[in-house]
């Protein structure tokens, strides 16, 4: 069984500060983390200690599969957290961290920096997701999965480091899709469906098939490997069973934190080098 106390406690942190951000003195050191991703971009910010200090998000669709498609769109909705953020710490944002999925393009890893940069922050170092996001699992041995609304990215780790990292486009976005041609509705009313928890078990028998194709694409990336153990994380985590689910498809472990869809955002956070405001 795999210890999240500390994870857990980190993303209770983050949760609390998203509607109780704290004030930032001038002089203080703080760190960025940017996460553009396929449904949800997010900003969090936490002190030179990892405590968080405020985080901020929007629902968007500005990328798909790793790829930014709306360029002016997302740069505005950066710009407008970003702004929302220093209005609630007190202090300017001038540096950030982005992650992508891993084996983006170079090309494609230069626009996410793009879009940071033109809304006004220096972009200081660029993660893969799933590397990223063990900065707050710190897993030892395993694999850490951030399932995404595009993609799904695996990393297999190796006494904390990872050794092997991997992408496909299949995320919650897929699952939406699957729950708006089973009721014949627009994806937008079958997002609001996947997001009900009063119909997670509905949900999740609709989407099993994508869910187990999710698993297929971790069991390639890892058979390589001596995995026992996977974890889960991104938003697309944060559906009721996904877990049992995988694990009952390729027969391997499989666990998840606590709001699995905020610890990506904090591990990029986590991942940048502090500086003075």
């Amino acid at each position: 069984m795999i210890d999240f106390s500390r994870a857990n406690k980190l993303i209770e942190q983050v949760e609390k500060v998203i509607t109780n951000p704290k004030k930032v003195s001038k002089g203080s050191k703080i760190k960025v983390g940017v996460d553009l991703g396929t449904m949800y971009t997010v900003i969090v910010v936490c002190d030179e200690n990892d405590t968080p200090i405020c985080c901020k998000l929007r629902q968007t669709n500005v990328v798909r599969d790793g790829l930014v498609l709306d360029y002016i769109e997302a740069r505005r909705i950066v710009a407008e957290l970003k702004k929302e953020v220093e209005d609630a710490i007190g202090v300017e944002l001038t540096q950030a961290c982005i992650a992508v999925p891993p084996q983006t393009s170079e090309s494609n890893s230069k626009t996410h920096k793009y879009v940071v940069e033109g809304a006004g922050m220096e972009v200081t170092s660029v993660q893969d997701e799933p590397t990223a996001a063990n900065n707050v699992l710190q897993i030892q041995n395993g694999a850490v999965v951030d399932i995404g609304g595009g993609t799904t990215g695996t990393s297999v780790i190796q006494d904390g480091i990872v050794i092997h990292s991997d992408d496909d486009a299949t995320g919650g976005m897929h699952c939406t899709y699957v729950i708006a041609g089973n009721f014949r509705i627009p994806f937008e009313e079958a997002e609001l469906i996947k997001m009900d928890k009063s119909r997670e078990l509905e949900v999740l028998t609709i989407v099993t098939p994508v869910i187990q194709k999710m698993a297929v694409i971790v069991e390639k990336h890892i058979q390589s490997y001596s995995v026992d153990s996977i974890v889960l994380c991104g938003g697309t985590a944060c559906l009721k069973g996904i877990d049992q689910t995988i694990e009952k498809t390729i027969d391997i472990k499989t666990y998840k934190p606590h709001n699995p869809f905020l610890v990506t955002p904090m591990g990029i956070a986590m991942s940048c080098s502090a500086y003075t405001v």
